[in-house]
């Protein structure tokens, strides 16, 4: 037994640990950005102040993950974000389709702690830092209540992907709060008058049916007058969790210093919301079903926004605009929430799209005024506008993973982060980032170190898009379909559909694309054909339009909605080809077609969206000249995923060994080999409440091998379902010739690859 007298005063179990980089926030921005850094060599400590990692999608608050593919309900196709993130979300859906929140704590924990070089402080909050100048920090502390002990944590470079900001608002970086005027930065979606209105709080709460009768005595503290929600008859039995997103307060509020005021408004309503369903009478379907969890923090969405040398607007996002340092991308709405919340009579939210996804630059990813502090999450250097799409988590990692990657540049040349906007060094780190699978709009991999770059590359069959084949199921066009194909410059190519004819009538079909090569929002008509059919089944309707495509890009083959025809599908799936219909999701929009207030700087288009899994199946078509777009030099064109072209090479359908070599003049020493796979980039993979209909991604190579030019093996896959693999070889080989075997998808998609590199 320990005797401990009494003295004066003890001081905290002290703890100095020193670090290349400290990331402080365990957010999805923070941990891409952690594991990344780590990866790429450094010593890393993360500081997440809750017991497990995720923010706001963690198994403490349940929101989904989503960024620009926004629940597949706008126009930007193939826009999930890569790398990190885009690994998380794929095993996620490998091992928890069911969208147990749990589970993804266990895979964002296991991700993070298996970097040897990360240090993860679980339940740690900084509350206090040291400065070595004016404008450099040189430690945070921290303290953990579990263990009771106190840290400093010094490194020459730290991150705050805090939320709330907690270091950059402690070291006097420059923020701001609140939405700006319209002339500030030529936002015409902006208040004349700046203000301090913001998002507000949510939380939420699962219910489980226990197949008996349950009763519910609402606390003292719940809502009881459920009629001073605004939308009250909007609540029902069926929804929970973050379907509920609207439960929302605080945007009039102080969202950092009033959290825990606002999480009591919170519970007061979601408990008053649930003794509404179970006690009104109105829910007869209710009687079986308990509370079986209520969020304990509340889910943030605004507060502090940090300003970096640059300060993405409402004009970058809407206009898309290039960016030179661009690192990252978005593609939310520009969403924006009625301060008051969920007693606002207004609509809980207004959406607003572009046509396409943004860059983010780099200049907004760093403070402007502390020389060695990053920012990632929601706090990065945006205005309210913009921030209303920069804020979505999947964007936030994605930018988060940038500034990992950034970090390790900074310290190995001993530079500040502002330091790499230097052109060389900032196509260094755009490389790197594509290489470890971030997409970056508009710029390709071009890296002359891939021995693959110089090297004789064939293929054992290449596949060409002339005809998907009808199976049995069949579509009614009660609304207007196309079929989003790639075509080359030249005449455009004929195309063949198989329809059902109830009665004689007229098709009216129409060849659009989009006014931006790289956009899928098909707002230019290049022609329009009305072809006269008789009643009948089965009938080849060939539509030919005299029309000549200008550049490499994607067409859209309109159908125009007619009761009087049914379309005959295909079971083909295939990379890089989708069937869109032009109708709207309304978790993210309001009508088939986006019309902004007058004024507004946002732009009126049409949606034509693809239609989810098992579902959303292709047309049966013939095409003449055969669509010959996937040839294996796509491999090494520079982008992983669908653009305006498709960029990847796929094999023959009748290819049962689909097979790649590379030749070499003379031999080459390889030590690295690096794949990316098509895991279906179009695909949001919510992270809770959807279902997964799928474990992998039906056109994922499942498994391939390496051999070298004696026929050894000398890399091999297996239970492949990810977007990327890699291998460094226990040792270097030489050889004049390495051979790629795949293994054909399950799904009966043709094999897939979109890039093979070799180091």
């Amino acid at each position: 037994m320990l005797l401990h007298p009494p003295v004066d005063s003890r001081a905290l179990t002290q703890k100095h640990l020193t670090a290349d980089l400290v990331v402080v926030g365990g957010g999805l921005a923070g941990t891409c950005c952690a594991i990344t850094a780590a990866r790429a060599g450094l010593k890393v400590i993360l500081v997440q102040d809750r017991p497990v990692l995720g923010g706001n999608a963690s198994s403490e608050v349940r929101l989904w993950v989503l960024g620009a593919t926004s629940h597949l309900g706008n126009n930007n196709r193939w826009a999930r974000e890569g790398g990190v993130i885009d690994e998380f979300l794929l095993e996620n859906q490998y091992r928890n389709p069911e969208g147990n929140p749990l589970i993804w704590d266990t895979i964002l924990l296991e991700k993070t702690i298996a970097e040897k070089t990360l240090t993860l402080l679980l339940n740690t909050a900084v509350h206090d830092l040291e400065k070595s100048g004016p404008d450099t920090i040189r430690a945070v502390r921290a303290f953990n209540s579990q263990n009771s002990t106190a840290y400093a944590l010094a490194a020459p470079l730290f991150v705050d992907a805090s939320g709330d900001g907690i270091v950059g608002f402690l070291a006097g970086a420059a923020f701001r709060i609140g939405a700006e005027a319209a002339a500030e930065f030529d936002e015409a979606f902006a208040p004349a008058v700046a203000n301090s209105e913001l998002l507000g709080h949510s939380i939420y709460f699962y219910s489980k049916d226990t197949g008996r009768p349950v009763k519910f005595t609402p606390p003292s503290y719940a809502l009881h007058d459920i009629t001073s929600v605004p939308r009250f008859r909007d609540f029902n039995a069926a929804e929970f969790g973050c379907r509920l997103w609207w439960i929302e307060y605080g945007g009039l509020r102080d969202t950092v210093h009033d959290t825990e005021e606002i999480k009591w408004e919170l519970w007061k309503v979601a408990y008053g919301v649930w003794h509404y369903i179970k006690n009104s009478g109105k829910f007869p379907e209710a009687a079986n079903l308990t509370l079986e969890w209520v969020g304990t923090i509340p889910g943030k969405r605004e507060s502090r926004r940090f300003e970096g040398d640059f300060m993405v607007s409402q004009r970058d996002l809407i206009e898309q605009r290039p960016q030179p340092d661009a690192v990252s991308f978005g593609g939310w709405s520009i969403d924006l929430h009625p301060p008051a919340g969920v007693y606002s009579p207004k609509p809980g939210c207004q959406q607003w799209h572009a046509k396409g996804v943004f860059p983010i630059p780099y200049r907004s990813l760093y403070s402007r005024n502390l020389t060695n502090l990053f920012l990632a999450g929601r706090i990065t250097s945006a205005t309210h506008i913009a921030f209303g799409s920069t804020r979505v988590m999947a964007t936030c990692a994605h930018s988060g993973q940038a500034v990992g990657l950034a970090a390790a540049l900074c310290l190995r040349d001993k530079l500040t982060p502002r330091d790499l906007l230097a052109p060389p060094l900032m196509a260094e780190l755009q490389r790197r980032l594509i290489r470890a699978g971030q997409f970056i709009p508009g710029v390709p991999l071009h890296d002359t170190a891939d021995l693959v770059s110089h090297a004789t590359l064939t293929a054992s069959s290449t596949y060409q898009l002339r005809e998907l084949p009808a199976g049995l199921d069949r579509l009614p066009l009660t609304d207007a379909w196309a079929m989003l194909l790639p075509v080359a410059p030249g005449p455009m190519p004929a195309v063949t559909f198989t329809l059902d004819v109830a009665t004689a009538t007229e098709l009216v079909a129409e060849l659009r694309v989009s006014s931006k090569l790289n956009n899928h929002t098909p707002d230019v008509t290049l022609a329009t054909l009305q072809v006269l059919l008789a009643a009948g089944p089965a009938q080849a309707v060939t539509l030919k339009f005299p029309a000549t495509i200008d550049a490499p890009r994607y067409a859209f083959v309109c159908l125009a909605a007619n009761p009087a025809l049914t379309a005959h599908l295909s079971d083909q799936r295939l990379t890089g080809v989708l069937a869109v219909t032009q109708k709207f999701n309304r978790a993210v929009a309001k009508s088939p077609r986006q019309e902004p207030p007058p004024g507004t700087g946002i732009e009126s288009f049409e949606f034509w969206i693809p239609q989810r899994r098992p579902g959303g199946k292709n047309f049966a078509l013939r095409v003449e000249p055969p669509i010959a777009l996937f040839p294996p030099e796509n491999l090494r064109n520079g982008f992983s995923r669908p653009t305006n072209q498709p960029n990847v090479w796929l094999a023959a359908l009748s290819d049962a060994t689909p097979t790649l070599t590379l030749e070499w003049p003379e031999p080459v020493e390889i030590s690295r080999l690096e794949f990316d796979f098509d895991a279906d980039f179009d695909h949001p993979l919510e992270t809770v409440l959807m279902l997964n209909p799928e474990t992998v991604a039906p056109f994922c190579v499942p498994a391939l091998r390496v051999l070298d030019d004696t026929g050894r093996v000398v890399s091999e896959i297996r239970d492949q379902h990810l977007s990327q693999a890699a291998f460094t070889l226990a040792a270097p080989i030489r050889t004049r010739r390495l051979t790629v075997q795949l293994t054909r998808p399950a799904s009966g998609a043709p094999a897939a690859l979109f890039r093979l590199s070799a180091y």
